[in-house]
């Protein structure tokens, strides 16, 4: 199993929704033209990253592109990874006009394509080498979300995947630039992983799923 790079974390409790407060309508100019049946997908995304991805500080530099608006977030509806490459090579160009000051990073969710964990794992190579073919290495990178993450060497259930699981397939589109200036501001990354798992342990499999789920799906 291709095991994914580990993007560094920084976690140190889990936060209330009310010490978390968002404002989802932040990014309405870049998430404008939207289509009414991506709506569930992504609120159920949304709800996700608020919570979990920022309300648990799993990831060092989620919280800022949300609240200032420049995060972009897409549906794919392709059934299939040739359609899907497709959309994904449109929306690294489309990503990559835009300045960081008008969007920083998107989210391409995927809910008809590669629901096999393994399946979306080979097609992380090709993404890779759509970057590549696109002219944007050093640039952009792709990093992965599933609903059945799971690094390699782990059991299916080991808490270490819940750390990228989400409600559906999703492909991170991530500037180098904002990786680079997180990783300037990290001194001992180990740390912040194994403080990461202790917050994940602490919550649990069904914590970690009621902590985003909205109750009715």
């Amino acid at each position: 199993m291709h095991k994914p790079v580990r993007q560094p974390a920084a976690i140190v409790g889990c936060r209330t929704l009310g010490e978390n407060r968002m404002n989802p309508t932040s990014a309405d100019h870049l998430n404008a033209d939207a289509l009414p049946e991506d709506a569930p997908y992504l609120a159920a995304t949304t709800r996700w990253l608020e919570r979990a991805v920022i309300g648990l500080n799993l990831c060092p530099f989620a919280r800022a592109p949300h609240v200032q608006g420049k995060l972009r977030l897409r549906v794919s509806h392709a059934r299939d990874t040739d359609a899907l490459l497709d959309d994904l090579c449109g929306e690294l160009q489309s990503l990559n006009a835009l300045t960081p000051d008008q969007c920083e990073t998107g989210l391409l969710i995927h809910p008809f394509v590669l629901g096999d964990f393994l399946d979306y794992n080979d097609f992380l190579d090709v993404a890779d080498a759509a970057v590549q073919t696109l002219g944007l290495e050093g640039e952009w990178q792709v990093a992965s979300f599933h609903p059945r993450y799971q690094f390699a060497d782990s059991a299916p259930d080991d808490v270490e995947n819940f750390s990228n699981r989400s409600p559906y397939p999703t492909l991170h589109l991530l500037r180098e630039s904002s990786i680079e200036r997180a990783m300037e501001t990290m001194s001992d990354t180990d740390s912040i992983y194994r403080r990461n798992i202790e917050t994940l342990q602490r919550l649990g499999p069904a914590g970690w799923q009621a902590l985003w789920r909205d109750g009715t799906d």
